[in-house]
Protein backbone atom coordinates (compact mmCIF):
# COMPACT_ATOMS: atom_id res chain seq x y z
CA UNK A 1 0.00 0.00 0.00
CA UNK A 2 2.89 2.29 0.60
CA UNK A 3 4.33 1.26 -2.33
CA UNK A 4 0.99 2.92 -4.25
CA UNK A 5 2.25 3.56 -7.36
CA UNK A 6 0.24 10.18 -16.41
CA UNK A 7 -1.89 11.82 -20.82
CA UNK A 8 0.97 12.31 -23.61
CA UNK A 9 -1.10 15.43 -24.86
CA UNK A 10 2.14 17.23 -25.21
CA UNK A 11 3.67 17.46 -28.71
CA UNK A 12 7.25 15.49 -28.28
CA UNK A 13 9.16 18.01 -29.80
CA UNK A 14 7.70 20.14 -26.96
CA UNK A 15 8.00 17.87 -24.39
CA UNK A 16 11.86 17.73 -25.27
CA UNK A 17 12.53 21.11 -25.18
CA UNK A 18 10.74 21.76 -22.42
CA UNK A 19 11.92 19.01 -20.41
CA UNK A 20 16.08 19.89 -21.05
CA UNK A 21 15.15 24.03 -20.10
CA UNK A 22 13.28 22.76 -16.95
CA UNK A 23 16.36 21.82 -14.58
CA UNK A 24 17.67 25.64 -15.26
CA UNK A 25 14.13 27.27 -14.78
CA UNK A 26 13.08 25.22 -11.42
CA UNK A 27 16.89 26.82 -9.90
CA UNK A 28 16.50 30.17 -10.77
CA UNK A 29 12.64 30.20 -9.34
CA UNK A 30 13.35 28.06 -6.10
CA UNK A 31 16.57 30.56 -5.95
CA UNK A 32 13.90 33.61 -6.08
CA UNK A 33 12.27 32.39 -3.06
CA UNK A 34 13.24 34.43 0.02
CA UNK A 35 16.22 32.11 2.19
CA UNK A 36 14.02 30.21 4.50
CA UNK A 37 14.59 31.16 8.85
CA UNK A 38 16.40 28.07 10.61
CA UNK A 39 14.63 25.63 11.79
CA UNK A 40 13.03 25.62 15.51
CA UNK A 41 13.53 22.14 17.05
CA UNK A 42 11.13 20.43 19.10
CA UNK A 43 10.11 17.34 20.60
CA UNK A 44 8.30 14.96 18.11
CA UNK A 45 5.34 13.51 18.75
CA UNK A 46 5.05 9.83 19.15
CA UNK A 47 6.53 7.67 21.56
CA UNK A 48 8.27 5.25 18.99
CA UNK A 49 10.77 8.12 18.32
CA UNK A 50 14.34 7.69 19.23
CA UNK A 51 14.59 10.10 22.11
CA UNK A 52 17.40 12.09 20.31
CA UNK A 53 14.93 12.69 17.03
CA UNK A 54 13.98 16.17 16.82
CA UNK A 55 11.19 17.99 14.79
CA UNK A 56 10.59 20.99 13.10
CA UNK A 57 8.69 22.66 10.73
CA UNK A 58 9.42 24.79 7.58
CA UNK A 59 7.09 27.26 5.50
CA UNK A 60 7.25 26.68 1.66
CA UNK A 61 5.75 28.07 -1.24
CA UNK A 62 3.00 25.81 -1.84
CA UNK A 63 3.44 26.99 -6.06
CA UNK A 64 7.02 28.05 -6.71
CA UNK A 65 5.85 29.51 -9.30
CA UNK A 66 4.77 32.37 -7.20
CA UNK A 67 6.78 32.26 -4.30
CA UNK A 68 5.26 34.94 -2.49
CA UNK A 69 2.04 33.27 -2.84
CA UNK A 70 0.45 30.56 -0.56
CA UNK A 71 2.37 28.82 1.88
CA UNK A 72 2.05 25.05 3.30
CA UNK A 73 4.49 23.64 5.80
CA UNK A 74 6.96 20.42 5.50
CA UNK A 75 7.56 18.21 8.77
CA UNK A 76 11.14 18.12 9.27
CA UNK A 77 12.88 15.39 11.60
CA UNK A 78 16.70 15.07 12.98
CA UNK A 79 19.49 13.10 14.53
CA UNK A 80 22.52 14.35 14.98
CA UNK A 81 25.88 13.06 14.63
CA UNK A 82 26.75 10.65 16.83
CA UNK A 83 30.71 11.86 16.73
CA UNK A 84 30.46 16.01 16.19
CA UNK A 85 34.21 15.31 15.33
CA UNK A 86 33.43 13.41 12.19
CA UNK A 87 30.46 14.86 11.12
CA UNK A 88 30.80 15.74 7.59
CA UNK A 89 27.20 16.81 6.63
CA UNK A 90 23.46 15.94 6.33
CA UNK A 91 21.75 12.43 5.10
CA UNK A 92 18.65 13.19 3.67
CA UNK A 93 16.64 9.92 4.06
CA UNK A 94 13.89 10.30 1.23
CA UNK A 95 11.17 7.79 1.10
CA UNK A 96 8.95 6.10 -1.26
CA UNK A 97 5.84 6.09 -2.90
CA UNK A 98 4.50 8.95 -3.75
CA UNK A 99 3.13 8.65 -0.22
CA UNK A 100 5.56 7.22 2.00
CA UNK A 101 5.96 9.03 4.77
CA UNK A 102 10.00 9.82 6.23
CA UNK A 103 9.44 11.46 9.06
CA UNK A 104 10.16 9.13 11.57
CA UNK A 105 13.46 7.31 9.10
CA UNK A 106 16.06 9.04 11.70
CA UNK A 107 14.43 6.56 14.58
CA UNK A 108 14.07 3.67 12.26
CA UNK A 109 15.42 3.00 8.88
CA UNK A 110 18.59 5.20 10.34
CA UNK A 111 19.52 3.49 13.07
CA UNK A 112 20.11 0.30 10.79
CA UNK A 113 23.09 2.17 9.03
CA UNK A 114 26.78 1.47 10.74
CA UNK A 115 28.22 3.65 13.44
CA UNK A 116 30.43 4.94 11.03
CA UNK A 117 27.82 6.52 9.01
CA UNK A 118 25.58 7.85 11.96
CA UNK A 119 28.68 9.44 13.10
CA UNK A 120 29.18 11.18 10.19
CA UNK A 121 25.90 12.29 9.52
CA UNK A 122 22.87 14.24 10.99
CA UNK A 123 20.38 12.18 9.74
CA UNK A 124 17.32 13.55 8.43
CA UNK A 125 13.70 12.78 7.69
CA UNK A 126 10.59 14.13 6.05
CA UNK A 127 7.31 14.12 5.28
CA UNK A 128 6.82 15.15 1.64
CA UNK A 129 4.43 17.95 0.67
CA UNK A 130 0.85 17.05 1.54
CA UNK A 131 1.53 14.31 4.02
CA UNK A 132 1.27 13.26 7.53
CA UNK A 133 3.03 15.82 9.65
CA UNK A 134 2.98 17.72 6.47
CA UNK A 135 -0.12 20.06 5.31
CA UNK A 136 -2.38 17.35 4.55
CA UNK A 137 -3.94 16.66 0.80
CA UNK A 138 -7.36 14.64 1.09
CA UNK A 139 -9.55 13.24 -2.05
CA UNK A 140 -12.17 12.27 -0.27
CA UNK A 141 -12.34 8.64 -2.11
CA UNK A 142 -15.43 6.48 -1.13
CA UNK A 143 -14.40 3.99 1.02
CA UNK A 144 -14.51 0.95 -1.95
CA UNK A 145 -12.36 3.06 -4.00
CA UNK A 146 -9.58 2.69 -0.83
CA UNK A 147 -8.99 -0.97 -1.64
CA UNK A 148 -5.59 -1.99 -2.83
CA UNK A 149 -7.07 -3.67 -5.75
CA UNK A 150 -8.98 -0.79 -6.76
CA UNK A 151 -5.80 1.86 -6.22
CA UNK A 152 -4.07 -0.59 -8.69
CA UNK A 153 -5.95 -0.43 -12.26
CA UNK A 154 -6.89 -4.29 -12.47
CA UNK A 155 -8.78 -5.00 -15.63
CA UNK A 156 -11.98 -6.82 -15.47
CA UNK A 157 -12.23 -10.92 -15.61
CA UNK A 158 -12.61 -10.70 -19.37
CA UNK A 159 -9.93 -7.65 -20.38
CA UNK A 160 -12.38 -4.97 -20.25
CA UNK A 161 -11.28 -1.48 -18.91
CA UNK A 162 -14.69 0.50 -19.11
CA UNK A 163 -15.23 0.28 -15.04
CA UNK A 164 -11.16 0.95 -14.39
CA UNK A 165 -12.45 3.85 -16.78
CA UNK A 166 -15.23 4.73 -14.48
CA UNK A 167 -13.75 4.56 -11.34
CA UNK A 168 -10.61 7.20 -12.87
CA UNK A 169 -13.32 9.63 -13.57
CA UNK A 170 -15.09 9.36 -10.60
CA UNK A 171 -12.01 9.07 -8.19
CA UNK A 172 -10.40 12.27 -10.33
CA UNK A 173 -13.34 14.17 -10.18
CA UNK A 174 -13.10 13.54 -6.29
CA UNK A 175 -9.62 14.62 -6.48
CA UNK A 176 -10.52 17.98 -7.93
CA UNK A 177 -13.28 18.66 -5.66
CA UNK A 178 -11.64 18.28 -2.37
CA UNK A 179 -8.21 18.61 -2.70
CA UNK A 180 -7.56 21.80 -2.74
CA UNK A 181 -5.29 24.17 -4.50
CA UNK A 182 -2.61 21.78 -2.69
CA UNK A 183 -3.68 18.75 -4.95
CA UNK A 184 -2.64 21.16 -8.09
CA UNK A 185 1.23 21.70 -6.54
CA UNK A 186 2.04 17.97 -6.01
CA UNK A 187 4.81 17.24 -7.74
CA UNK A 188 8.21 15.56 -7.59
CA UNK A 189 9.93 18.47 -8.71
CA UNK A 190 8.06 20.64 -6.27
CA UNK A 191 9.04 17.47 -3.81
CA UNK A 192 13.08 18.25 -4.62
CA UNK A 193 12.53 22.00 -4.29
CA UNK A 194 10.86 21.49 -0.72
CA UNK A 195 14.31 19.53 -0.07
CA UNK A 196 16.20 22.19 -1.23
CA UNK A 197 14.61 24.52 0.92
CA UNK A 198 15.10 22.30 4.03
CA UNK A 199 18.78 22.09 3.23
CA UNK A 200 18.80 26.19 3.16
CA UNK A 201 17.42 26.12 6.36
CA UNK A 202 19.79 23.68 7.51
CA UNK A 203 22.30 25.88 6.71
CA UNK A 204 23.98 23.02 4.46
CA UNK A 205 25.73 24.31 1.70
CA UNK A 206 25.58 20.89 0.17
CA UNK A 207 23.60 17.23 1.33
CA UNK A 208 23.77 13.20 0.88
CA UNK A 209 21.11 10.96 0.33
CA UNK A 210 19.54 7.73 0.54
CA UNK A 211 16.24 7.36 -1.13
CA UNK A 212 14.48 4.46 -2.12
CA UNK A 213 12.04 3.32 -4.39
CA UNK A 214 10.37 6.47 -5.87
CA UNK A 215 12.74 8.33 -3.43
CA UNK A 216 15.30 7.54 -6.04
CA UNK A 217 13.76 9.06 -8.76
CA UNK A 218 13.16 12.09 -5.94
CA UNK A 219 16.95 12.12 -5.65
CA UNK A 220 17.72 12.11 -9.30
CA UNK A 221 15.63 14.88 -10.04
CA UNK A 222 17.07 16.75 -6.75
CA UNK A 223 20.41 15.85 -8.29
CA UNK A 224 19.53 17.33 -11.90
CA UNK A 225 17.71 20.66 -10.44
CA UNK A 226 20.91 21.40 -8.05
CA UNK A 227 23.87 19.18 -8.98
CA UNK A 228 25.96 21.93 -6.81
CA UNK A 229 24.49 21.01 -4.05
CA UNK A 230 24.71 16.94 -4.20
CA UNK A 231 27.25 15.03 -1.70
CA UNK A 232 27.10 12.17 -1.65
CA UNK A 233 24.06 10.07 -3.21
CA UNK A 234 22.56 6.53 -2.96
CA UNK A 235 19.92 5.72 -4.81
CA UNK A 236 18.30 2.48 -3.65
CA UNK A 237 15.69 0.01 -5.75
CA UNK A 238 15.73 2.61 -8.89
CA UNK A 239 12.86 3.96 -10.70
CA UNK A 240 12.55 3.88 -14.93
CA UNK A 241 13.42 7.77 -15.05
CA UNK A 242 11.84 7.60 -18.75
CA UNK A 243 10.97 11.56 -19.35
CA UNK A 244 8.34 10.99 -21.85
CA UNK A 245 6.29 8.69 -19.51
CA UNK A 246 7.22 8.88 -15.98
CA UNK A 247 5.06 6.92 -13.64
CA UNK A 248 2.97 4.91 -16.71
CA UNK A 249 7.08 3.21 -17.42
CA UNK A 250 6.87 2.61 -13.36
CA UNK A 251 3.55 1.04 -13.76
CA UNK A 252 4.81 -1.03 -16.64
CA UNK A 253 7.77 -2.11 -15.04
CA UNK A 254 5.25 -4.69 -12.56
CA UNK A 255 5.02 -6.46 -15.85
CA UNK A 256 9.09 -7.36 -16.01
CA UNK A 257 8.99 -6.82 -11.61
CA UNK A 258 6.51 -10.09 -11.48
CA UNK A 259 8.43 -12.64 -14.29
CA UNK A 260 11.77 -11.82 -12.33
CA UNK A 261 10.41 -12.15 -8.66
CA UNK A 262 7.55 -14.92 -9.23
CA UNK A 263 9.69 -17.94 -9.87
CA UNK A 264 11.77 -17.13 -6.39
CA UNK A 265 7.81 -17.47 -4.62
CA UNK A 266 7.65 -20.99 -6.59
CA UNK A 267 10.98 -22.63 -5.43
CA UNK A 268 10.01 -21.44 -1.89
CA UNK A 269 6.26 -22.85 -1.94
CA UNK A 270 7.12 -25.74 -2.91
CA UNK A 271 10.28 -26.76 -0.59
CA UNK A 272 10.04 -29.69 1.65
CA UNK A 273 9.18 -29.27 4.79
CA UNK A 274 7.53 -25.66 4.24
CA UNK A 275 4.39 -25.74 6.66
CA UNK A 276 2.65 -23.48 3.73
CA UNK A 277 3.70 -25.60 0.87
CA UNK A 278 1.49 -24.99 -2.35
CA UNK A 279 2.65 -27.69 -4.57
CA UNK A 280 5.38 -30.52 -4.80
CA UNK A 281 7.40 -29.29 -7.65
CA UNK A 282 8.27 -25.27 -8.23
CA UNK A 283 6.80 -25.82 -12.18
CA UNK A 284 3.64 -26.61 -10.50
CA UNK A 285 3.14 -22.93 -8.65
CA UNK A 286 2.59 -20.58 -11.60
CA UNK A 287 -0.39 -22.93 -13.32
CA UNK A 288 -1.63 -23.44 -10.24
CA UNK A 289 -1.85 -19.52 -9.00
CA UNK A 290 -3.29 -18.27 -12.99
CA UNK A 291 -6.17 -21.77 -12.71
CA UNK A 292 -7.07 -20.08 -9.06
CA UNK A 293 -7.52 -16.44 -9.83
CA UNK A 294 -9.22 -17.36 -12.73
CA UNK A 295 -11.97 -19.48 -11.03
CA UNK A 296 -12.20 -16.66 -7.91
CA UNK A 297 -12.88 -13.75 -11.21
CA UNK A 298 -15.78 -16.38 -11.66
CA UNK A 299 -16.47 -17.49 -8.25
CA UNK A 300 -15.94 -15.14 -5.73
CA UNK A 301 -15.79 -15.96 -2.25
CA UNK A 302 -17.12 -13.95 0.62
CA UNK A 303 -14.41 -12.14 2.84
CA UNK A 304 -16.29 -10.21 5.45
CA UNK A 305 -14.05 -7.22 6.70
CA UNK A 306 -12.05 -6.88 4.03
CA UNK A 307 -12.59 -4.16 1.17
CA UNK A 308 -13.95 -5.51 -0.82
CA UNK A 309 -15.67 -8.06 1.51
CA UNK A 310 -14.92 -10.49 -1.05
CA UNK A 311 -11.57 -12.93 -2.26
CA UNK A 312 -11.86 -12.21 -6.10
CA UNK A 313 -9.28 -12.81 -9.06
CA UNK A 314 -7.89 -9.54 -8.89
CA UNK A 315 -7.71 -9.31 -5.03
CA UNK A 316 -5.44 -12.41 -5.49
CA UNK A 317 -3.67 -11.54 -7.72
CA UNK A 318 -2.66 -7.76 -5.89
CA UNK A 319 -1.93 -9.81 -2.96
CA UNK A 320 0.31 -11.41 -5.10
CA UNK A 321 2.18 -8.19 -5.86
CA UNK A 322 2.23 -6.98 -2.52
CA UNK A 323 3.83 -10.62 -1.50
CA UNK A 324 6.34 -10.45 -4.01
CA UNK A 325 8.14 -6.96 -2.54
CA UNK A 326 9.51 -8.84 0.68
CA UNK A 327 10.34 -12.66 0.62
CA UNK A 328 9.26 -12.54 4.04
CA UNK A 329 5.94 -11.91 2.98
CA UNK A 330 5.82 -14.92 0.94
CA UNK A 331 3.74 -16.70 3.50
CA UNK A 332 1.02 -14.86 3.46
CA UNK A 333 0.29 -15.16 -0.40
CA UNK A 334 0.68 -19.02 0.41
CA UNK A 335 -2.20 -19.04 2.92
CA UNK A 336 -4.33 -17.33 0.64
CA UNK A 337 -3.58 -19.76 -1.72
CA UNK A 338 -4.51 -22.77 0.10
CA UNK A 339 -7.55 -21.35 1.83
CA UNK A 340 -8.87 -20.48 -1.33
CA UNK A 341 -8.27 -23.96 -2.88
CA UNK A 342 -10.59 -25.24 -0.12
CA UNK A 343 -13.06 -22.24 -0.71
CA UNK A 344 -12.28 -20.30 2.37
CA UNK A 345 -10.40 -17.26 3.15
CA UNK A 346 -8.02 -16.17 6.25
CA UNK A 347 -9.10 -13.24 8.42
CA UNK A 348 -9.58 -10.03 6.94
CA UNK A 349 -5.93 -8.50 6.86
CA UNK A 350 -5.52 -5.29 8.52
CA UNK A 351 -4.47 -2.21 6.72
CA UNK A 352 -3.99 1.26 8.18
CA UNK A 353 -6.75 3.73 9.27
CA UNK A 354 -9.00 5.21 6.45
CA UNK A 355 -7.87 8.78 7.10
CA UNK A 356 -4.27 7.85 6.52
CA UNK A 357 -5.35 5.87 3.55
CA UNK A 358 -7.03 8.55 2.07
CA UNK A 359 -4.30 10.38 2.66
CA UNK A 360 -1.73 8.34 1.03
CA UNK A 361 -4.00 8.01 -1.75
CA UNK A 362 -4.37 11.96 -2.79
CA UNK A 363 -0.44 12.35 -2.41
CA UNK A 364 0.25 9.11 -4.89
CA UNK A 365 -2.30 10.94 -7.55
CA UNK A 366 -1.55 14.69 -7.36
CA UNK A 367 2.24 12.96 -7.66
CA UNK A 368 1.48 10.58 -10.44
CA UNK A 369 -1.12 12.83 -12.24
CA UNK A 370 0.99 15.91 -12.35
CA UNK A 371 4.40 14.76 -13.27
CA UNK A 372 3.10 14.15 -17.13
CA UNK A 373 0.21 14.08 -18.39
CA UNK A 374 -1.49 10.72 -19.59
CA UNK A 375 -3.78 9.71 -22.13
CA UNK A 376 -7.21 10.30 -21.69
CA UNK A 377 -8.93 7.73 -24.31
CA UNK A 378 -10.04 3.98 -23.40
CA UNK A 379 -8.64 3.24 -26.66
CA UNK A 380 -5.34 4.79 -25.90
CA UNK A 381 -4.83 1.72 -23.40
CA UNK A 382 -6.89 -1.14 -24.20
CA UNK A 383 -4.57 -2.27 -27.11
CA UNK A 384 -1.86 -2.15 -24.85
CA UNK A 385 -3.45 -4.13 -22.05
CA UNK A 386 -4.59 -7.00 -24.65
CA UNK A 387 -0.87 -7.13 -25.05
CA UNK A 388 0.06 -7.10 -21.70
CA UNK A 389 -2.70 -9.72 -20.56
CA UNK A 390 -1.31 -11.99 -23.29
CA UNK A 391 2.42 -11.77 -22.49
CA UNK A 392 2.43 -11.88 -18.68
CA UNK A 393 -0.88 -13.20 -17.80
CA UNK A 394 0.44 -13.12 -13.87
CA UNK A 395 0.13 -9.32 -14.04
CA UNK A 396 -3.25 -9.66 -16.18
CA UNK A 397 -2.85 -6.46 -18.22
CA UNK A 398 -2.61 -4.11 -15.04
CA UNK A 399 0.75 -2.35 -15.52
CA UNK A 400 -0.70 -0.77 -19.02
CA UNK A 401 -4.30 0.11 -17.79
CA UNK A 402 -5.94 3.30 -16.86
CA UNK A 403 -4.96 4.64 -13.53
CA UNK A 404 -7.17 8.07 -12.36
CA UNK A 405 -4.77 9.75 -14.28
CA UNK A 406 -6.54 9.10 -17.14
CA UNK A 407 -9.20 11.30 -16.13
CA UNK A 408 -6.98 13.89 -14.08
CA UNK A 409 -8.76 17.36 -14.90
CA UNK A 410 -5.28 19.55 -14.71
CA UNK A 411 -2.77 19.88 -17.11
CA UNK A 412 0.72 19.70 -15.82
CA UNK A 413 2.30 22.92 -14.62
CA UNK A 414 5.66 22.17 -16.14
CA UNK A 415 7.83 19.53 -18.47
CA UNK A 416 9.35 16.42 -15.96
CA UNK A 417 12.52 16.81 -15.18
CA UNK A 418 14.75 14.90 -17.90
CA UNK A 419 17.22 13.00 -15.70
CA UNK A 420 21.26 13.33 -17.53
CA UNK A 421 24.60 12.99 -17.33
CA UNK A 422 25.34 16.57 -16.45
CA UNK A 423 26.61 17.19 -13.07
CA UNK A 424 29.14 16.13 -10.61
CA UNK A 425 30.04 12.12 -10.30
CA UNK A 426 28.78 11.31 -6.94
CA UNK A 427 26.15 8.76 -7.71
CA UNK A 428 25.55 4.98 -6.43
CA UNK A 429 22.98 3.04 -7.73
CA UNK A 430 22.04 -0.18 -5.74
CA UNK A 431 20.08 -2.58 -7.09
CA UNK A 432 18.41 -6.16 -6.22
CA UNK A 433 18.19 -8.20 -9.44
CA UNK A 434 14.74 -9.49 -8.82
CA UNK A 435 12.51 -6.64 -7.49
CA UNK A 436 8.90 -6.66 -8.11
CA UNK A 437 8.06 -2.91 -7.64
CA UNK A 438 11.37 -1.28 -9.38
CA UNK A 439 12.88 -4.03 -11.67
CA UNK A 440 16.28 -4.32 -12.63
CA UNK A 441 15.05 -3.82 -15.97
CA UNK A 442 13.87 -0.40 -15.11
CA UNK A 443 16.92 0.54 -12.91
CA UNK A 444 19.29 0.01 -16.20
CA UNK A 445 17.41 3.00 -17.85
CA UNK A 446 18.14 4.90 -14.57
CA UNK A 447 21.76 3.66 -14.63
CA UNK A 448 22.06 4.57 -18.44
CA UNK A 449 20.36 8.31 -18.06
CA UNK A 450 22.79 9.04 -15.40
CA UNK A 451 25.80 7.95 -17.43
CA UNK A 452 29.18 9.50 -16.13
CA UNK A 453 27.45 10.57 -12.58
CA UNK A 454 26.85 7.16 -11.32
CA UNK A 455 28.33 3.77 -10.88
CA UNK A 456 25.76 0.72 -10.00
CA UNK A 457 25.76 -2.07 -7.61
CA UNK A 458 23.63 -5.46 -8.76
CA UNK A 459 22.73 -7.59 -6.07
CA UNK A 460 22.01 -10.69 -6.62
CA UNK A 461 19.46 -10.95 -4.29
CA UNK A 462 15.28 -10.72 -3.72
CA UNK A 463 12.86 -8.27 -2.75
CA UNK A 464 12.38 -4.73 -2.92
CA UNK A 465 14.63 -2.78 -1.32
CA UNK A 466 18.40 -3.13 -1.22
CA UNK A 467 20.49 -1.68 1.17
CA UNK A 468 20.53 -3.02 4.60
CA UNK A 469 16.67 -4.55 3.96
CA UNK A 470 16.31 -6.96 1.13
CA UNK A 471 20.05 -7.17 -0.51
CA UNK A 472 23.27 -9.32 1.07
CA UNK A 473 26.19 -8.17 2.48
CA UNK A 474 28.48 -7.16 0.01
CA UNK A 475 26.30 -5.01 -1.42
CA UNK A 476 25.14 -3.37 2.05
CA UNK A 477 29.45 -3.08 2.74
CA UNK A 478 29.85 -1.17 -0.36
CA UNK A 479 27.25 1.51 0.06
CA UNK A 480 28.10 1.99 3.70
CA UNK A 481 31.97 2.44 2.59
CA UNK A 482 30.89 5.27 0.36
CA UNK A 483 28.94 6.67 2.81
CA UNK A 484 31.11 6.54 4.88
CA UNK A 485 34.70 7.44 3.37
CA UNK A 486 33.94 8.30 0.06
CA UNK A 487 35.15 5.68 -1.74
CA UNK A 488 32.84 4.66 -4.78
CA UNK A 489 33.64 1.54 -7.51
CA UNK A 490 35.66 2.90 -9.91
CA UNK A 491 33.10 0.95 -12.08
CA UNK A 492 29.96 -0.74 -11.96
CA UNK A 493 30.23 -4.10 -10.18
CA UNK A 494 27.92 -7.35 -9.09
CA UNK A 495 27.46 -8.37 -5.99
CA UNK A 496 26.87 -12.36 -5.59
Amino acid sequence: MTKIKRNAALLAASTAVLALTAPLTATATAAAAAAPKPLDWTKCEGAETDPRQRCATLEVPMDYAHPKGEKIEIAVSRIPAEKPSARRGALFLIPGGPGGSGLNSPSDKGQRLPEQVRDAYDLIGIDPRGLAASTQVDCGLEHGDLAASKLRPWPAADGSITENMVTARRTAEACARNGGDLIRNLSTANEARDIDRIRAALGERRISAWGVSYGTYVGAVYSQLFPHRTDRFVLDSNLNPDHTRVARAWNAGHESGVEDTFPEFAKWASAPGNPDRVAKTAAEIRPLFLRLAERLDREPIPWPGANPEELNGNVLRQTMLNALYDPDRFAELAKLIRAAQMGTVPPAPEGPPEAVLQNVSAVGAGTLCNDIAWPRTAAAYEKDVAASRAAHPLTAGMPRNAMLCAAWPFEPKEAPVRITDEGPSNILLVQNERDVATPLKGALKMRGALGRRATMVTVNSTGHDAYLANGNECGDRTVSRYLATGDRPDQDIRCA
